[in-house]
């Protein structure tokens, strides 16, 4: 499966949320995997973004679908883009240099 790189900002509504039920970090993790996905790794960052995920989903339409229903509820602004592994990566140039 692809992997993501999910960054969000909280909203105002987002930190009273979490301030007031921080299970809700858990739950949200329970609906995301509920729609197909899988979190490789999760960060709470303390500088441009609250938050820093690392997610495999079948494809770019599920992490859509995803960032939709997250961004929707009010509580949070989300960045997503694909990521590539080195791996990866090393091989794109690698056929790209051959050309």
């Amino acid at each position: 499966m692809p992997t993501y790189i999910m960054l969000s900002h909280l909203t105002d509504e987002g930190r009273k949320t979490l301030q007031e039920r921080p299970e809700r970090l858990r739950e949200v993790n329970k609906e995301v995997e509920a729609m197909g996905a899988k979190i490789l790794a999760q960060y709470a960052g303390l500088g441009g973004f609250d938050f820093v995920n690392v997610i495999e989903a079948p494809g770019n339409d599920s992490m859509m679908r995803i960032a939709m229903e997250l961004g929707s509820r009010g509580t949070i602004r989300i960045e997503t883009m694909p990521a590539l592994d080195m791996a990866g990566l090393a091989g794109a140039l690698q056929k790209q240099s051959q050309r």
